[in-house]
């Protein structure tokens, strides 16, 4: 983490992750890099579906394989950079071959380190390969969850799942969020925990900061009237004070309540609940 004097009252307050120590290149793979108009919470209608979201400082896309397509191909990480996509860092990987591609970087993993992905390959940090063929007890992260879908569990800085049982066709995975879920044990995953793990403790420490990030104001359901929030209207400031409970600008329950469908497909694999 990096703190600067506090020269204003944004520098006072704000932390930042200091991702110049842990990159290694500054400029990305010019191949890799793609310019992407931001959908900033519309859909294709341009409505918004998503709030607080808009602005932001301009960002290329980097093209990251969560494929893992290249099997018993071994690879060197070339170096590893900053993505302001996410919020892990990304290493770009050197194939034998000679192609390259971005993937995300797992912590403790350096440049020249090598990696494969591979049925048989070695319990080593960044290596690829089957549920079935991890020991419980590892931590892992890019878990497949289904076929030809690439990586989708596990992504986020930081974070790796912890295998806890292996149960014939099924994997039981503890996720971050203490859940533990089956997954079927021919499913891929990679060995370790993701990179920039401080990402936690970052404080954002002024509004303009956070208006860069590409995220846009919040206001209170109570400030405004009772034509806009269920929250709003009455005489000076006051509690929610509804009966049902707090609500949505629409009506619908909030805080504390479980919005997950009832009849959800993937339901009948979540073994335990996360905790609240």
């Amino acid at each position: 983490m990096k703190k600067y004097s506090p020269t204003s009252p944004g520098r006072r307050q704000a932390e930042f992750i200091d991702w110049k120590l842990a990159a290694t290149k500054k400029r990305s793979e010019k191949s890799l890099v793609f310019g992407y108009k931001r959908r900033v919470g519309r859909n294709t209608q341009g409505r918004i579906t998503t709030r607080h979201k808009g602005g932001g400082a301009k960002r290329l896309w980097r093209e990251i394989d969560f494929y893992y397509d290249k099997i018993n191909i071994p690879a060197h990480v070339a170096s590893l950079e900053y993505d302001p996509n996410r919020t892990s860092f990304i290493a770009l990987l050197l194939y034998r071959d000679g192609e390259k591609r971005y993937v995300l970087a797992p912590q403790s993993i350096r440049a020249g380190s090598e990696v494969i992905v591979s049925e048989s390959a070695p319990l080593e940090i960044g290596n690829r390969l089957p549920l079935r063929n991890i020991p419980v007890g590892t931590m892992v992260y890019n878990v497949q969850i289904e076929k030809g879908k690439g990586a989708q569990l596990v992504r986020s800085a930081g974070t790796g799942a912890m295998i806890l049982t292996q149960d014939g066709e099924w994997t039981h995975l503890e996720l971050p969020s203490k859940e533990v879920r089956m997954v079927k044990s021919n499913g891929w995953a990679c060995i370790g925990a993701l990179s920039n793990p401080e990402h936690i403790f970052m404080t954002i420490g002024k509004a303009g900061r956070s208006r860069h990030l590409g995220i846009r104001p919040t206001v209170r359901g109570t400030a405004m009237n009772p034509v806009d929030h269920p929250h709003g209207g009455g005489e000076g400031r006051t509690l929610i004070g509804r009966r049902r409970g707090p609500s949505t600008p629409w009506g619908k329950p909030a805080r504390g309540v479980k919005t997950r469908k009832q009849n959800k497909k993937s339901s009948k694999y979540i073994l335990q609940r996360r905790k609240k």
